[in-house]
């Protein structure tokens, strides 16, 4: 191979690295609704009838059918002293609930582990660097506090 062959290859590559050899014209594509099908039709004919249009009274039943469907009321079960009966997750999330509403307490990487029976706990983790050490601690030292409240209202479902 020759010098001059080595040296237009090097020369090649490190413009293309270094972001030489651009063309100055960049051709911009046409936005699809403007392109033309590309393929031909001389000799086909369509595959499927086009369909036709909804006759009236079905068009008025589409109407209907898309109406919001309203929620049906929850029953919501509670114990003999008036406690509402919650999954764990449902408690986990009143707890963080609860949580953001204090100070710095970070918008995510922050976890409630809700565990035991009667009575139930709860427990928060952090992902590592969603807060720091002393908001941490913090925050776990108002969780038994929170968790006391909420037990006055709500009981661990089976």
């Amino acid at each position: 191979m020759s010098e001059d062959v080595k040296d237009a290859g090097l020369v090649a590559m490190i413009s293309g690295i270094l972001g030489g050899n651009k063309r100055e014209d960049t051709i911009v594509p046409q936005p699809l609704t403007e392109v033309l099908p590309t393929a031909p039709s001389k000799g086909f004919e369509p595959v499927a009838a086009p369909v036709p249009d909804k006759p009236d009274h079905a068009k008025k039943d589409a109407a209907v059918a898309t109406k919001p469907v309203e929620p049906l009321a929850k029953i919501i079960a509670t114990t003999p002293d008036g406690k509402q009966l919650l999954p764990a997750e449902a408690i986990a999330d009143l707890v963080l609930g609860e949580l953001r509403k204090l100070n710095d307490f970070p918008a995510t990487g922050a976890s409630i582990t809700v565990y035991g029976y009667r009575p139930w706990n709860a427990m928060l983790t952090f992902a590592p660097f969603s807060t720091n050490l002393t908001s941490a601690t913090r925050f776990r030292e108002a969780m038994p506090d929170l968790v006391f409240k909420l037990r006055r209202f709500v009981e661990l479902e089976t």
